[in-house]
């Protein structure tokens, strides 16, 4: 009887953890295809190569050094042709994120603050690191994020750079030079726009 007994229990398990199996399986694809359906919440990468304010004429920096911007191409998340970022025009902010990142999700909102303040002095770009376009998407959403995020699965940005944490913030001039990086964790406005005064030589409110 004892025999009988385990015989059916083993089999009741074995039917749980099949459904189990299967409905996870069936679900994220599901959830990805409802992400990729939906319009993206960035704007497209067109304009990166672009100078900010497209006047023509270079943006001033201040003196000093800085690396270029590391020879990588990646995608951008709304398609379209990849993005060398030595190509991306300066003065930009650019800001290495994912959506299971708290202090990114803290801070994104003020990036997308400080695009819409900079009036063309300066651009903001996204880097989504080892994310999923379904949780990057509804970050996107849910923050009111807008401006334009390349797709980095890989982290060989972090990696160029040597860094493993994120948030990430690059601050380039306008000759496409790296002037400062911060790992200091959740920027806020205020932070934010004493960076770009300090490092870019620019004024913008917070």
């Amino acid at each position: 009887m004892k025999r009988g007994f385990a015989v059916l229990l083993v089999s009741l398990l074995l039917a749980v953890a099949a459904c189990t199996g299967t409905t996870g399986q069936e679900e994220a694809p599901t959830r990805q295809g409802a992400a990729a359906s939906r319009p993206s919440p960035f704007q497209d990468c067109a304009a990166l190569t672009t100078a900010p304010g497209a006047t023509g004429a270079p943006t001033p920096s201040p003196a000093g050094g800085g690396d270029p911007l590391p020879e990588l191409t990646l995608n951008c998340f709304t398609g379209g042709a990849p993005v060398a970022l030595r190509d991306v025009r300066g003065p930009a902010v650019v800001n290495v994120w994912a959506s299971w990142c708290a202090p990114c999700r803290t801070e994104l909102p003020a990036f997308q603050r400080l695009s819409e303040r900079a009036n063309g002095q300066l651009r903001v770009l996204g880097v989504n690191s080892r994310d999923s376009r379904a949780g990057a998407q509804s970050i996107g959403e849910d923050f009111g994020v807008r401006f334009p995020v390349l797709v980095d699965q890989g982290e060989a940005l972090q990696r160029t750079l040597g860094r493993n944490a994120i948030p990430l913030t690059l601050f380039v001039d306008g000759q496409g030079r790296v002037r400062h990086v911060d790992a200091s964790g959740a920027l806020d406005d205020a932070r934010l726009a004493a960076l770009v005064r300090q490092h870019l030589g620019l004024a913008v409110s917070a």
